[in-house]
């Protein structure tokens, strides 16, 4: 039964992860695709949740609102209900964006405290599980960021060839700039909600853990400034129509940053690797 539990729990992780990865890409580039994917799974997610809350109210004859880990509970299925019905509604992509990021991390701090005080064993296991995922999804994210990080510098190249008038056979290798610069955004629209929920796993993990937490650890802080300069490469991209040449030196120069954040504040850190 514990067994069984652990695995809802993360069913649940996972399919609210995927739908704000959905939600994100849908609130970027107006994707109704991602917005339906988005929804559905939501939808599962919510499912769950009720189906949790309905057994605590007429099973257990306890409405969830005694102590302020089953308030968080009965919080994160209010967001949620409520990311529903507005996506359902409305059309406001910003609001339920980060009415999600804000329902995932407390999702994610109500199950893994529950799990460490009512799964025993189990519990503990989910919540390394969860230092795991952190970990493998941030370095997912910088797979991300190399890859858009690659074709930034080839659009350069790219650029540069096309002025000098060096055609020969490079050219037609790189691919034309409007596809390079197409490819180095796409990897960023990807990267960007990966990154973020690997931060939002590792921040809940550092306070339910027995390990020491920081928020000003050099590495917390680096991440955090990561996500910061790429939510403004995308701003600039997507909302002030930057491109060519100077958006592609922007992200060379947060690809950069990144580089900076993963191998000499890592080797600063008080608890990172």
């Amino acid at each position: 039964m514990v067994l069984d539990l652990k695995w809802i729990y993360e069913i649940i992780i996972l399919f609210y992860g995927l739908s704000l990865t959905g939600y994100f890409i849908d609130f970027i580039q107006g994707d109704r695709r991602a917005n339906k994917i988005a929804f559905w799974l939501l939808g599962i997610v919510w499912t769950l949740q009720t189906v949790f809350l309905l057994s605590q109210i007429f099973i257990k004859d306890d409405f969830p609102v005694t102590t302020v880990y089953d308030g968080l509970y009965f919080y994160a299925w209010i967001l949620v209900t409520f990311s529903l019905v507005l996506n359902r509604l409305f059309r406001v992509d910003f609001i339920i964006f980060f009415t999600n990021v804000i329902g995932f991390s407390v999702m994610i701090i109500h199950l893994m405290t529950r799990a460490q005080r009512d799964m025993g064993e189990g519990g503990v296991e989910l919540v390394n599980e969860m230092l795991v995922v952190h970990v493998t999804l941030a370095i997912i994210s910088y797979g991300f960021f190399t890859l858009s990080f690659i074709f930034s510098v080839l659009y350069l190249l790219q650029y540069r060839w096309l002025k000098s008038k060096k055609w020969r056979n490079r050219l037609a290798r790189l691919g034309d700039l409007a596809k390079l610069e197409r490819l180095s955004y796409l990897f960023i629209v990807l990267a960007v909600p990966v990154l973020l929920i690997a931060i939002v796993l590792g921040v809940v993990w550092g306070y339910i853990s027995e390990d020491v937490f920081y928020w000003l650890d050099f590495k917390t802080v680096g991440s955090i400034i990561v996500v910061f300069v790429y939510m403004i490469w995308l701003f600039l991209k997507v909302v002030r129509g930057f491109q060519g040449r100077l958006i592609s030196t922007y992200n060379i120069g947060a690809f950069l940053l990144l580089l900076i954040n993963f191998f000499l504040f890592s080797s600063l850190s008080n608890f990172h690797f």
